[in-house]
């Protein structure tokens, strides 16, 4: 069953769809918004589990996905082009895969339409490791967590999801945060996030696969499965960039949205 997404609406234009990734919220994507949404009309979403979305117990592709054909249904959205980051990314084609009618185009940053091997290994435990009932600033959560994470900066941006008790809802146990994000399940369907997307026939329209020269998600050996399933794929790298491409090079990448979309 699909659920409301959490969502705002930015520009004016075509209909161009942001889906953020694993851990994160619309806000992560916020920068790509504010350079597009001058000619496309920005729809940000917070998928389930994340952001202010509804919490719920299952975690797949074909389910996320069918929250944003939801979401389109509710918006009168016919079509819509798509660009997702990681996760999203697989969302996206996912989308395009399960109704490629709605889809218009879709923007796959780094990563590609193959099963990973897990590898938030570690950012799990450092996030199960956080007791949030005596953690008493976030100072002191981020000292636990550095003991997982090394990077300060994905450690600021997994910490975004603590968020304060607020007063009138504090309870005898004195915990002063809580996770925003739906953290047991995530954790239990982490399989489903590392799964490739789903799909009988390939999806012909046009895809823009954009790869952070850094990053290790999108490799050679992936092309035949990218070239079966999104035939009329194409794909450009960033170069010093890694999987944040987004957010470490948002000139650049959003430099090629823009051409990208504006051709098609």
């Amino acid at each position: 069953m699909s659920v409301e997404l959490n969502h705002q609406i930015k520009g004016e234009g075509e209909p161009l769809i942001l889906l953020h990734g694993v851990f994160g919220s619309l806000d992560n994507l916020g920068v790509v918004a504010r350079g597009l949404q001058d000619n496309w009309q920005i729809h940000s979403l917070d998928q389930r589990n994340h952001g202010k979305s509804p919490h719920t117990d299952t975690m797949t592709y074909p389910a996320m996905a069918a929250d944003v054909l939801a979401y389109m249904d509710a918006q009168g959205l016919d079509t819509a082009a798509i660009l997702g980051h990681s996760m999203g990314g697989k969302v996206a084609m996912q989308l395009a895969l399960t109704a490629p009618e709605r889809i218009s185009a879709i923007i796959v940053a780094d990563i590609s339409p193959v099963t990973y091997r897990p590898r938030q290994d570690s950012v799990l435990d450092g996030l199960k490791a956080l007791d949030t009932a005596a953690i008493k600033s976030r100072q002191e959560a981020d000292r636990v967590l550095s003991d997982y994470v090394e990077e300060a900066g994905v450690r600021q941006f997994l910490l975004k999801n603590l968020m304060p008790v607020p007063a009138d809802e504090k309870d005898d146990s004195g915990a002063r945060y809580r996770w925003r994000l739906n953290l047991p399940v995530i954790d239990r369907c982490y399989a489903h996030l590392s799964a490739a997307p789903e799909g009988e026939e390939p999806y012909r329209g046009p895809v823009l696969f954009v790869k952070g020269a850094d990053s290790p998600y999108i490799q050679t050996k992936h092309r035949d499965t990218i070239d079966q399933l999104f035939p009329n794929a194409e794909l450009e790298i960033i170069e010093g960039a890694g999987h944040w491409l987004h957010a470490e090079k948002p000139e650049d990448f959003i430099a090629l949205c823009r051409r990208f979309l504006t051709g098609h």
